[in-house]
């Protein structure tokens, strides 16, 4: 019962958080830590508003949302396309699906020099690798959910006589959905890292990963830590908005 009840209390899940914010700033102002390594709180506050006075953290920020959002308009309709591919054709799964099995063994960083060499070091290359990180979820998940469609709801298609666009269209992508709309909710995830990844590791340019790289090197941590919280922000506003959509997409099928 007492669990019950505080687990209700708005806001407990603040507590830890701020406790921790709270002994952070503490111990830096008592020096227990050593600020130059581990900037207060206070100081990062500093930092972030200095980078929205100076307009570097809306730059920057913008810059990879807009490199993201590239990446993600490539990379999910084809992983989706693939996926459809694959789940409904056999001979289709057999030609392709080793290949790309093994492709998808390969870590995800690993493609980063032959990516700069073939494609560019700048925002083509930086593109292609978002687009390369959000293609394999939904394209996995597409092709399960193809593959886990109900036998009798195929059976219904073909006892109305549905051509095969019309099934799906009408009986197999409205079954497949949920899995599709969990793998885009990961490809969204995985192309917000991989956006940050680009930003590090590729060309220097706008962007919250070469932000951060510009802050360690000039052993601005206050700088490092902005850009930690940001990339925290963004990621966790991007889980709950893609969670929500999920969630009020089915509920509107009655799924």
């Amino acid at each position: 019962m007492i669990r019950g009840k505080l687990a209700d209390i708005p806001g407990i899940g603040l507590v830890l958080p701020l406790g921790a914010l709270a002994a952070w700033q503490a111990a830096g102002a008592t020096g227990h830590i050593d600020t130059g390594l581990w900037a207060t709180p206070a100081t990062v506050i500093a930092a972030a508003l200095e980078a929205l006075r100076g307009g570097t953290l809306h730059r920057d920020l913008l810059a990879s949302l807009q490199r993201d959002a590239v990446g993600l308009a490539f990379g999910i309709p084809l992983g989706i396309s693939v996926g459809c591919f694959l789940g409904l054709s056999s001979w289709g799964n057999r030609l392709l699906g080793p290949s790309l099995s093994a492709l998808r063994q390969v870590a995800l960083f690993t493609w980063i020099p032959l990516i700069s060499l073939w494609i560019g070091n700048d925002q083509p290359g930086k593109i292609t690798f978002i687009a390369y990180a959000a293609f394999f979820p939904v394209l996995l998940a597409t092709e399960n959910g193809m593959r886990q469609v109900d036998v009798r709801l195929l059976e219904v298609a073909r006892m109305l006589c549905l051509s095969r666009p019309q099934a799906l269209r009408r009986v197999i992508l409205p079954a497949a959905l949920p899995s599709i709309l969990a793998g885009i909710h990961l490809s969204l995830i995985y192309g917000w890292l991989a956006t940050i990844g680009a930003d590090y590791l590729f060309s220097a340019g706008p962007g919250i990963g070469s932000a951060l790289m510009t802050g360690r090197s000039m052993f601005r941590m206050d700088q490092v830590i902005v850009g930690m919280a940001t990339i925290a922000a963004v990621g966790f506003l991007f889980n709950t908005l893609a969670g929500r959509v999920e969630r009020r997409v089915l509920a509107g099928r009655g799924l």
